[in-house]
């Protein structure tokens, strides 16, 4: 049992590897600057989100990550809660309170004061 095995074939790499070291950029900057501040100086009327569409913001949101303070207006009166999670017909709550969702008229993101 003294058989020598055949050896791998490798190809030779001749020349210099630069693999992700430059990237092509189609456009030029300029242009995307332009873009952008014609898209932000556009006077498009807001659209307005309803209250579904508003939670789902608020929940994918960068900053959401258990818990948000939100000011929820309803039919009678204004809450600052601190909400943790919704489904389809109700607000949760940190103090497990359900908060029906026919019932909001508008919430939004409380600011922190400092």
């Amino acid at each position: 049992m003294d058989k020598k095995l055949p050896g791998v074939f490798v190809n030779k790499i001749s020349k210099k590897m630069t693999n992700n070291k430059t990237v092509y950029y189609g456009g030029r900057e300029e242009e995307k600057v332009e873009e952008v501040k014609k898209q932000n100086s556009s006077s498009k009327p807001e659209v307005q989100l309803n209250t579904k569409q508003k939670l789902n913001q608020i929940f994918k949101s960068v900053n959401y990550i258990y818990k948000m303070d939100v000011k929820i207006t309803l039919k009678d009166k204004t809450l600052t809660k601190r909400i943790i999670g919704y489904n389809d017909h109700d607000v949760i709550t940190f103090d497990n309170e359900l908060i029906p969702i026919s019932e909001i008229i508008d919430i939004e993101v409380s600011q922190k004061e400092s």
